[in-house]
């Protein structure tokens, strides 16, 4: 989970509001664009004005506004990154891009060692990353926490990325599925961590499902253009078809193609974090998502066509729009008292505590 806690205290309030075991709890989104606005437009503005070394302090700002509106049984999450963690980070990541261009620039040889270079170290820039947002995330007062070893996390981000390739991409559902099983599962509430029983073969079903709407898709728009084509050929034969007509066809086929594939995103969208989330669990707690795909469709559309109709400006609300749909598609199906779950992981986590904080000061912040 990469969300996180925000009360002063574990109970009081949250208590008074907290439903009776086995109530499902559904996440919700408090947020709006209007205040979203003002704190993107200031932070977009310091950005220009440093040369972008602000940015760093931005995404704080903005995580934590995300975190703070984003509610579960009467208790928002809370976002601890240090700024100053995300720069270094920032400074990594502009190093390596411009060691990159540089040494393309030396020789082909030297750009492709630092190519691999690059590919080599960027399983460990993901741990480092994984390990900063997830400590850095709480609730209730209570830290996540991610626990992969790096012999894990280059089986996984490297190995699995691999076998993707060498396969032409017919291992991509496997290697989906070890991926977000590997993040899930190492991934900790305090000191319980998650559970996830999504098996290969519905990842693979996803991919299926995607592949076979895509391609019918195709065939519609395809036989369409093929009946355009007709009617310009009988209008005015093989010459006519051949001129302007044919020219508007294949514009408007092409846009059909494009905007197919951009359709395509929102149902992959929705098919996967439906399947990640109600296959993810803690201590028996199960998560549940019920996100829609014609509604998200329908907001990516309307989002694309208010960023594009006011130049940039509509972006805030756009993003507060999905960010509102897709946390109220959550819920949490407790087994239990939330309250009995949350007082242990107190207790166990102030008797553990946490010993490696100066591990956590570094995040990639792509």
């Amino acid at each position: 989970m990469t969300t996180a806690a925000a009360v002063d205290s574990p109970f009081g309030a949250a208590d008074e509001t907290m439903e009776a075991p086995g109530t499902v709890e559904r996440f919700s989104f408090t947020g709006t664009g209007s205040e979203y606005f003002r704190i993107w437009i200031v932070n977009l503005l310091l950005t220009i004005v440093t040369l972008g070394i602000y940015s760093a302090w931005a995404k704080v700002r903005n995580m934590r506004y995300f975190y703070d509106n984003t509610h579960l049984a009467g208790s928002s999450f809370e976002y601890h990154g240090n700024p100053i963690a995300i720069l270094k980070g920032r400074i990594v990541a502009v190093a390596l891009f411009a060691g990159y261009n540089l040494a393309f620039k030396v020789s082909v040889t030297a750009g492709f060692v630092m190519l691999g270079l690059l590919f080599v170290s960027f399983p460990w820039l993901i741990w480092k990353s994984l390990q900063f947002k997830l400590h850095n995330s709480s609730y209730r007062g209570i830290r996540f926490g991610f626990r992969g070893s790096l012999g894990q996390v280059y089986k996984t981000y490297l190995g699995m990325p691999l076998l993707s390739l060498i396969t032409l991409y017919l291992a991509l559902p496997f290697a989906h599925q070890r991926m977000k099983k590997f993040q899930h599962e190492e991934s900790r509430f305090g000191t319980t961590h998650f559970s996830f029983d999504a098996s290969v073969g519905s990842f693979y079903l996803i991919y299926l499902i995607g592949f076979a709407v895509m391609m019918a898709g195709f065939m519609v728009i395809g036989l369409g253009f093929a009946g355009t084509l007709g009617v310009l050929i009988a209008a005015g034969g093989f010459k006519a078809a051949a001129g302007a007509g044919m020219a508007a066809s294949l514009l408007m086929f092409f846009f059909a193609i494009y905007a197919w594939l951009f359709l395509m995103m929102p149902l992959f969208l929705t098919l996967t974090q439906n399947l990640v989330w109600s296959s993810t669990a803690i201590d028996g707690h199960r998560f549940k998502c019920d996100m829609k795909w014609a509604r998200v469709m329908f907001i990516a559309f309307t989002n694309v066509l208010g960023i594009v109709c006011t130049l940039g400006l509509y972006m805030p609300f756009a993003k507060i729009r999905f960010m509102k749909y897709r946390m109220e598609s959550m819920s949490l199906e407790p087994s239990g008292s939330l309250d009995n779950f949350i007082a242990g992981e107190m207790e166990h986590t102030s008797a553990t505590g946490e010993g490696m904080a100066d591990i956590f000061d570094f995040d990639l912040s792509l």
